[in-house]
């Protein structure tokens, strides 16, 4: 069968969080940098797209491609990692220590592709600096504004909306990492990643790895915007949200649902639960 059952769906994201944690740091850092270029990708695309006045769910549509391409590429991105190694810490499967240092090398490497490619837009967007921003960078430097200084204007409300909507984001994001897991098939694998990616990117809610491209990149495109300004309205708190709700809402809810469900599977019945993942999925289903 193409879909996978729940049960099984998150031991595949428990394996596969344990093959992440095992990863070298010079892989962590290859992958997660090629990871933060491919969104920042996307998210440019989105603005060009917006720079000829459609409707902001054309945006929301084409964004997922940059998460797709990397997660079929087995790349690395920090958002999606909240979610899974919590998971596999959860199960036993890896050490506290590991999952902070995937996260915090992987964390860092989005961090380097997304300035990467944001430096290499602004000069492609400006013919290296010898003409104006367009509308595409007065886009991006509005963007920018509005997710620091915007917060900033608000106080203390603005910090928490930043945090709030960060939790949100990475709700819809997680489910995008483990839904890849969803199916068997390529094309299946595409479309449960899509739907979850979307809808985030549609509410306008907060990810952390998108504003390491955004913010910057809209500071080169003239945002007045202080590296002060970025990291604490916009990238401390987006960053807490993300990494909340992506530990809490995705990665331990679904072990705790599906995981015991499967241990007691497979004491009752050994045989069956290890030769037929399917048939325990359903077993779990009826409960």
């Amino acid at each position: 069968m193409d879909y996978v059952q729940p049960t099984e769906l998150s031991k595949d994201a428990i394996e596969a969080a344990s093959r992440k944690a095992s990863l070298s740091v010079r892989d962590l850092l290859i992958r997660s940098f090629l990871a933060g270029g491919l969104l920042a990708y996307a998210t440019s695309l989105v603005f060009i797209v917006l720079s000829q006045n459609v409707a902001p769910i054309v945006g929301a549509i084409l964004f997922p491609v940059g998460f797709v391409i990397l997660v079929l590429l087995g790349l690395e991105l920090a958002t999606g990692n909240f979610a899974l190694l919590p998971m596999a810490w959860a199960a036993g499967e890896v050490s506290l220590g590991k999952v902070a240092r995937n996260l915090t090398w992987v964390y860092l490497g989005n961090l380097a592709g997304s300035l990467f490619y944001g430096v290499l837009f602004y000069l492609a967007v400006t013919n290296c600096g010898r003409t104006g921003i367009g509308p595409i960078g007065e886009l991006m430097k509005a963007a920018a504004q509005k997710k620091t200084l915007g917060y900033m204007a608000l106080g203390l409300g603005g910090w928490e909306t930043a945090l709030i909507k960060g939790v949100l984001c990475n709700w819809m994001v997680t489910l995008g990492a483990v839904l890849a897991m969803a199916s068997r098939s390529t094309v299946g694998k595409v479309v449960a990643m899509w739907l979850p990616i979307m809808t985030f990117f549609a509410h306008g809610y907060e990810h952390s790895i998108v504003n390491m491209f955004l913010i910057p990149t809209g500071k080169l495109f003239g945002a007045p915007v202080s590296l002060y300004q970025w990291w604490v309205w916009n990238q401390i708190p987006v960053t807490l949200g993300n990494l909340l709700s992506g530990a809490l809402l995705t990665g331990l809810a679904l072990y705790a649902t599906n995981m015991p469900k499967r241990a007691a599977m497979m004491e009752t019945s050994p045989g069956t639960a290890e030769t037929t993942g399917v048939a325990a999925g359903q077993v779990a289903e009826a409960d």
